[in-house]
């Protein structure tokens, strides 16, 4: 009986060491799945931080909240350009060598210009939050956006001022130095006179200019401009609003999606902004319950209402996640072969994104999203919907 236990004891210990030994030259299954890796890149310091900042917190909340539902992971670097083409590049290559598969960003027009040029030659799936210039897109087929485009942006912005009777007499100021300001002063122009509207002074500055505004209001006010048109970034915009309320000179004011950052901007009086209107594709005050949770959230992280921007960051990450979470993609999948496959779904009729910022969002081969603006104005320093 002793015998027989023994053998069988023997036997049984021989055959668990050859399985362990066995079991020794296979690796074992790992136990979480690797990120693939997101690059992003925007102002977080200097005069354009507001949007930066806001795409990065808006992104950050959408990996965290894709990662927790267990499926396809991502990793997110965030780098700092301080809207300057040159360190836009350098954040780039920053990200590269860090391994970057998929390019979020650049945030701002003329950075992403210049990186645009970068992942095209690197063939790395590039898609910007917010920058909308055609020339963001032109002639790189890698290259997506996620904000409407700025000659869409002149041509709506011409449509509702006619449509809503906002103004009589239209003044413009943009900067001439800039390919955002540029762009949708050009469209804007052209569907103006279609529509008749009455343009009576266009005045123009330039980035080392951007101080002083005495003399475009003057001659906006000279001309009985009962709306002034501000296809620019925020930071001049409030300086323009200062200058005029200082000389009682009190028109409308129509702006575009730059204007959206205004009300975060440290030290400046809100009460200033009272009554700006402006196109914007994204409203905080949204009753939809993916709006309410996505605002909700960013409060409690940021104490802040968040802007188009912090949506935009927000759909951009998540309309990446949709068109590979099906996919047969991994941290070892090469940018390449993920930028191939990307302009592919990008690209294809079938592929179709709800998000913050539109419903039913598609691209065309050329990157463009199709999506509509919304009417805002500013009434007790929070955006409220015109429509």
């Amino acid at each position: 009986m002793k015998r027989k236990f023994y053998f069988t004891f023997v036997v049984t210990l021989a055959l668990c060491l050859a399985l362990l030994v066995g079991c020794a030259d296979k690796p074992s299954k790992p136990t979480g799945t690797a990120p693939i890796k997101l690059g992003g890149i925007g102002p977080l310091t200097g005069g354009a931080a507001v949007y930066g900042i806001a795409v990065a917190n808006g992104a950050k909340i959408a990996v965290d909240e894709i990662n927790a539902l267990g499926g396809i992971q991502f990793e997110l670097n965030f780098q700092d350009d301080e809207h300057d083409a040159e360190k836009s590049v350098n954040a780039y290559n920053v990200l590269k060598d860090w391994g970057m598969q998929i390019l979020v960003g650049t945030v701002t027009t003329d950075p992403c210009i210049a990186v645009a040029a970068e992942s095209f030659k690197d063939r790395i799936f590039t898609l910007t939050p917010s920058a909308s210039s055609p020339e963001v897109v032109k002639g790189k087929d890698n290259t997506f956006q996620m904000c409407f485009s700025d000659p869409y942006q002149g041509i709506v912005s011409a449509q509702y001022i006619q449509e809503k009777k906002l103004g009589s007499k239209i003044a413009i100021i943009y900067n001439n130095s800039d390919a955002y300001s540029t762009g949708i002063y050009e469209k804007f122009i052209s569907e103006a006179e279609t529509r008749n509207l009455e343009v009576v002074s266009t005045t123009t500055f330039t980035n080392d200019t951007a101080n002083d505004f005495s003399v475009q209001l003057q001659e906006a006010q000279n001309a009985g401009a009962d709306l002034i048109f501000l296809p620019i970034y925020y930071e001049p915009s409030s300086l323009i609003l200062a200058q005029a309320k200082a000389t009682n000179y009190e028109p409308k004011f129509f702006g575009v999606d730059g204007m959206d950052g205004i009300l975060e901007m440290e030290n400046f009086d809100t009460t200033l902004a009272e009554g700006v209107m402006l196109l914007t594709p994204f409203a905080a005050d949204a009753q939809d319950e993916r709006t309410a949770s996505f605002v909700k959230k960013y409060k409690e992280l940021h104490h802040d209402v968040p802007n188009q921007f912090a949506a935009d960051g927000y759909d951009v990450v998540y309309a990446i996640y949709e068109a590979l979470k099906d996919k047969d993609v991994t941290a070892e999948t090469p940018a390449s072969e993920l930028c191939t496959q990307l302009i592919e779904i990008f690209t294809n009729d079938k592929f179709v994104f709800s998000g913050l910022t539109g419903n039913n969002m598609v691209w065309s081969k050329n990157g463009e999203v199709a999506k509509p603006p919304k009417g805002m104005f500013i009434e007790n320093g929070v955006y409220v919907g015109m429509d």
